[in-house]
């Protein structure tokens, strides 16, 4: 396959769009999208759902994409080692979105600037998706949120979460309301499922009220009062009100981040999980206090 229709694919899919993706590839739109025509006539298989100017994958796609990125990433790595440019290789890091992201990055800088050999890359996804592409071997650190107790993955270290039922201050929803309305992330989040299970199990009836792939649409929701959902200790704002028992809301049982490491991790990603583990322990211990 050409090297170019794979890296304009994983662009299109990235940017979730024509336009975009050419901007990244310093293409044009329409050019990007012979591009992936001719993609998808070598391989005989549709490889993207086009709605209006967005395009999600197909099944196919999702597939193609996983060989498609360790491709790209194996030939930017043969190109530094053989020019000698990095001794230290490719770390690639995968990290939820709504972990104390701006303090982490501060982190993440220190350590690239430490190592002036190594080439970072950090892709900050939705849950779902991490677990997906960390059993496919797209990730060689990952943290990752699941169940306590969750031994799916081999974890080098892990930390409690704390999670709270959430709606706002100023524009609270009735949490006596028939169906109660949810703000919650797309099908597949871990939070998503604990919220309809526990309602359920209450013999309460809801509705999804709002829908956000990120977590900033989420609190924004939930801050005008859109819908009640779930989050973490982090990710509650301070215009939004912790629900309880009281309210009629069950208990929520723990979670928990798990970092994980490939287990033939080279020296830098070692290292950088050493630092990720003192990041996350200081985090928990600030949430616990």
């Amino acid at each position: 396959m050409d090297l170019e229709l794979l890296r304009s694919f994983v662009s299109v899919v990235d940017a979730g769009g024509f336009t975009r993706a050419g901007e990244r590839v310093h293409r044009t739109q329409s050019t990007v999208s012979q591009q992936i025509k001719r993609l998808e006539g070598s391989i005989g298989r549709p490889l993207l759902l086009r709605k209006g100017k967005r395009v999600a994958p197909t099944e196919d796609g999702e597939r193609l994409l996983a060989y498609a990125r360790r491709i790209l990433a194996l030939i930017e790595e043969a190109r530094d080692v053989v020019a000698g440019a990095a001794p230290d290789g490719i770390v690639r890091l995968g990290v939820p979105e709504d972990f104390a992201a701006y303090r982490l990055a501060h982190m993440l800088s220190r350590f690239v600037r430490s190592r002036a050999d190594l080439r970072l890359d950090v892709r900050c996804d939705q849950n779902v998706r991490l677990r997906r592409d960390l059993a496919r071997g797209e990730f060689d650190i990952a943290l990752i949120k699941r169940d306590a107790g969750d031994a799916s993955e081999s974890a080098v270290a892990t930390w409690p979460e704390r999670l709270h039922w959430v709606t706002s201050k100023r524009f609270p929803v009735d949490h006596r309301r028939d169906p109660l309305p949810l703000a919650v992330f797309e099908q597949g989040c871990l939070y998503r499922r604990r919220a309809i299970h526990l309602l359920e199990t209450a013999g309460r009836t809801w509705r999804v009220a709002y829908t956000s792939p990120n977590l900033s649409g989420i609190q924004a929701a939930v801050s005008v009062g859109l819908g009640v959902s779930i989050l973490s200790d982090v990710a509650v704002l301070a215009d939004h009100r912790v629900l309880g028992t009281k309210e009629g809301f069950a208990k929520l049982s723990s979670t928990e981040m798990a970092l994980v490491v490939r287990p033939d991790a080279g020296p830098a990603t070692r290292r950088l999980a050493d630092l990720l583990a003192e990041f996350c322990k200081a985090a928990a211990a600030r949430t616990a206090a």
